[in-house]
């Protein structure tokens, strides 16, 4: 595992073991905390101010803007029909898939282990629940959790 030349760091980020993540293709802003065993790949964005846990998978696709917490083992997916090959059986390649792109809004929280899938918004100061699976939109300052998550608070009355 490593951080890729072509990783894009901005200003004071913090990287706890850079030998124990796995970065490339990607852009992580300024003074971001990124812990061990994350992933973050080619054409995903990390904003300013972030912190990224330990275990987390941030795909290809996904953008996620300044002052966002991703909780341990948080799972990202950018494809809603994954297949291994084509229908002739051949494997697939870049040109065999589209990417759908997944964007979390300023100040959001995204609690532990906790899977979103992907085309959807996590609106700004949005909470989801640990372990919750994210199967549509989140509104600005919406609490959601569950499988799938639902909303169950707004985070400006405080529950």
């Amino acid at each position: 595992m490593a951080v890729g030349r072509d990783v894009l760091i901005g200003e004071g980020v913090s990287i706890f073991h850079p030998e124990l993540v796995n970065l490339y293709g990607c852009r992580v802003g300024d003074f971001t905390r990124i812990g061990a065993f994350v992933e973050i790949q080619k054409n995903a964005s990390v904003g300013a101010r972030c912190k990224i846990s330990s275990h987390s998978f941030i795909c290809e696709g996904v953008t996620i803007e300044d002052e966002v917490f991703i909780g341990h083992g948080v799972m990202f997916t950018n494809d809603l029909l994954p297949r291994a090959t084509t229908a002739d059986g051949t494997l697939q390649s870049d040109a065999d898939w589209k990417v759908i792109e997944t964007r979390v809004r300023q100040g959001a929280s995204i609690g532990s282990n906790a899977t979103i899938l992907p085309g959807i918004v996590i609106g700004k100061y949005a909470m989801i629940g640990a372990g919750a699976v994210v199967t549509r939109e989140v509104s600005d300052y919406a609490i959601v959790a569950g499988n799938p998550a639902v909303q169950t608070g707004d985070i400006r009355q405080g529950r």
